[in-house]
């Protein structure tokens, strides 16, 4: 190259690096855990179990304050993989539209040159129905339990591409996810390809309950796991694959981001009872979270039931120690990812999400302004960090009210609240929320 032509060059990758562009495309491990709000880890204040993984990568990357999922998993999940809110993708329970399976998260990932792979919780389809989707959505490789299909704890049934479903048989699920996950970031990093792992995982969810047959116990036990033996379970599940990071010495080339697909379970179960009538003995799960007692809140659009961890940890890339107040809702997944990559979306298909990768990377640029959330039955809100409008027209201070106790009235005296609710009534009206 001669040198009148490699200086500009030489000038725009040195601008790109000074305005923090990776130098090359980062590995991504997103976790996000099943029906974990922020009450159960330490470094949002929970007091009730110890989540030491957790807390160190809170305190060398970045925790965020205002991160809004949907109130129970498939909607979350459908928003994770699309880029796009649940109203607009009209499928039932448990489903995923064909017409997304080629413009998933996977599929950007898989086209901007990622080895991918997905180990733990699917819900995108019965597995048993339709084993072949996970690939056709993206992932070159997957260790998923089947969905109402049998355990995901003790010895889980599991399908895996180009295997048959089987019985694992003397092990744990969320050992074995957390191994699969980590022979397949091992094998990328040595093939010398970027890796997406993504891990739904089974852990903090109690066992399901609508088979012909009970799934067994802990050993040694008469009952399922607790809630609280669950928590420290996904802690230390987490630790074993920044284990892996650390062995492979690729922690600073990799973008670990922790999540949770919904509120904490307001109950879980303990054990079978065998009997007529009331079949399973339940603990009710309340977390203690700064001093205040909080029942779980899966389910509700309140803050116990959509206000979930984000943890990112990048060395090098994150400041250490962190916290973030941006908003961030579960359609931002699929532009974050797809920017660390360097992947373009379609611009013919808009999404509903934005990139936060500026939030934890300390660019300057624009902020998302509200964040949503639905449920069944036409009930949604949009919020910023203080105020929340709920479909129906209810508005709250949540600074004033965090319990939402009693909506503002239907025309508010304040300034600040006549302002929000007009605010966030025009951005209702661009969602078109039906």
């Amino acid at each position: 190259m001669k040198f009148q032509a490699f200086v500009p060059f030489a000038l725009q990758v040195f601008s790109l690096l000074a305005a923090g562009a990776p130098a090359q495309k980062p590995n991504v491990l997103l976790i996000m855990a099943d029906d974990v709000g922020l009450e159960p880890i330490g470094c949002y204040g929970g007091e009730s179990f110890e989540t030491p993984q957790l807390d160190a990568l809170a305190k060398n990357g970045m925790r965020f304050e205002h991160c809004y999922s949907m109130p129970v998993c498939h909607p979350s999940r459908l928003a994770l993989m699309t880029g796009r809110y649940p109203f607009r993708l009209k499928t039932g329970w448990g489903g995923f539209p064909k017409k997304e399976e080629d413009r998933s998260i996977a599929r950007i990932m898989q086209g901007a040159g990622y080895a991918t792979a997905v180990a733990g919780k699917w819900q995108m389809t019965l597995l048993k129905k339709d084993p072949g989707q996970p690939g056709r959505v993206g992932f070159d490789e997957w260790l998923l339990f089947g969905w109402h299909e049998g355990a995901r704890f003790h010895d889980p049934f599991l399908y895996r591409r180009y295997k048959p479903p089987r019985t694992e048989k003397g092990s744990y699920g969320p050992d074995l996810y957390a191994e699969f996950l980590s022979a397949f970031m091992e094998k990328a990093h040595r093939r010398g390809k970027p890796f997406f792992a993504y891990f739904p995982m089974a852990l903090a969810h109690d066992v399901t309950d609508d088979l012909k047959w009970q799934v067994p116990y802990l050993p040694g036990k008469d009952r399922w796991m607790n809630y609280g033996e669950m928590i420290a379970s996904m802690d230390s599940t987490v630790g074993k694959l920044v284990a892996t990071l650390d062995r492979l010495g690729i922690r600073r080339d990799t973008a670990l981001i922790f999540t949770g697909d919904n509120g904490t379970a307001s109950r879980s179960k303990l054990r079978h009872l065998g009997k007529k009538g009331s079949k399973y003995e339940y603990e009710k799960v309340v977390v203690t979270r700064k001093g205040e007692n909080i029942p779980g809140g899966k389910g509700s659009l309140r803050d116990a039931g959509t206000r979930v961890p984000l943890i990112v940890n990048w060395p090098g890339t994150v400041k250490e120690g962190s916290v973030s107040r941006d908003l961030v809702d579960f359609s931002d997944w699929l532009p974050t990812l797809a920017e660390l990559a360097g992947a373009k979306t379609e611009p013919k298909r808009p999404l509903d999400g934005r990139s936060f990768a500026r939030s934890f990377r300390g660019l300057e640029g624009p902020r998302r302004n509200h964040a949503f959330s639905q449920s069944r039955g036409g009930k949604a809100f949009v919020r910023d960090q203080r105020w929340k409008l709920y479909a129906n027209g209810k508005l709250f201070d949540l600074k004033q009210d965090p319990a939402e106790k009693k909506a503002l009235p239907d025309e508010p005296a304040d300034k600040q609240a006549q302002s929000a609710k007009a605010r966030l009534t025009r951005a209702f009206d661009k969602l078109n929320f039906k």
